[in-house]
């Protein structure tokens, strides 16, 4: 099995029970994750050897959120402790036509203020064979901006693989600044991950005719789509998912693939979902 790196923020999260408004919660229930965190459990789940490279309080807060991925056997050995607080996030589940709602209190956490200097990337990636981030990190912080190429520059020092989940998080920066600063990190980017708004917003891509809420996908847009970003970036692969939103409890949920060599374009089978929130 591969041996997976992925780095990000690992916030605390506490979601209503039962589907309820945050107005009609008393209490919230507690967990610890994250887009790259949650990928890396999912990894370590599926067999693999997976490390989480992150930033957290040195308090039992800080601890609670280690020993989470410890328990799912993801590596944790050059996790950081520094900063004065745990990110947080509260999650309120959507149902039927009420959509999720998520307030973020994450301002000055750790991982928003940690250096290159405070993570051996040379240890990290001697034996890595592929790093994962997403566009979710660099938008927390500008240091976080530096953090995030740094790690880049020495994975591909050390061949290994690089995938990015261009994940757009309206909340934490604009479009703007999103394709200033992921155009810039594509450079490292071997395999490209995300959705049409992702590839909009993050890098100025927009295939056509195709509305997530209508029900129908045109995949013309996407080969299309495909074929600029791997004319632009050089990806060896391009992958989106497809979502198909007919509720917040209710999705078609699909994948396409393309080969940035071949151009090759690959779709698989559509299957409904309930989705669950990440962030």
């Amino acid at each position: 099995m591969a041996k997976v790196v992925t780095m990000g923020e690992i916030m605390l999260r506490l979601s209503t029970p039962n589907n309820e408004k945050f107005i009609q919660a008393d209490e919230f229930d507690i967990n610890y994750g994250g887009g790259e965190a949650n990928v890396a459990v999912s990894l370590a789940n599926y067999g693999h050897d997976a490390e989480f490279i992150t930033a957290v309080p040195a308090n039992p807060i800080g601890e609670c959120a280690v020993a989470a991925l410890r328990k799912y056997n993801v590596g944790t050995k050059h996790i950081a402790r520094s900063g004065e607080r745990l990110g947080i996030y509260f999650l309120e589940t959507g149902s039927a036509m009420r959509a999720s709602n998520v307030v973020y209190d994450r301002a000055h956490s750790a991982i928003s203020t940690a250096t290159p200097d405070q993570f051996n990337f040379d240890e990290i990636f001697a034996d890595a064979d592929w790093f994962h981030f997403t566009g979710i990190t660099p938008a927390v912080s500008d240091a976080a901006i530096d953090l995030t190429e740094a790690a880049l520059k020495a994975a591909k020092a050390h061949g290994v693989t690089v995938s990015v989940d261009l994940n757009f998080r309206k909340k934490l920066w604009s479009s703007e600044k999103a394709q200033k600063v992921m155009t810039n990190l594509m450079q490292y980017v071997d395999v490209c991950i995300g959705n049409e708004e992702d590839a909009e917003k993050v890098l100025g891509f927009k295939p056509g005719n195709t509305d997530v809420t209508s029900g129908e996908l045109e995949l013309a847009g996407y080969v299309d789509i495909f074929n600029q970003m791997a004319d632009k970036f050089g990806f060896k692969y391009i992958i989106s998912s497809l979502r198909e939103s007919h509720s917040a409890s209710d999705n078609g949920w699909s994948a396409c693939i393309m080969d940035g060599k071949t151009r090759e374009f690959y779709h698989s089978r559509k299957y409904h979902i309930t989705p669950l929130l990440t962030v």
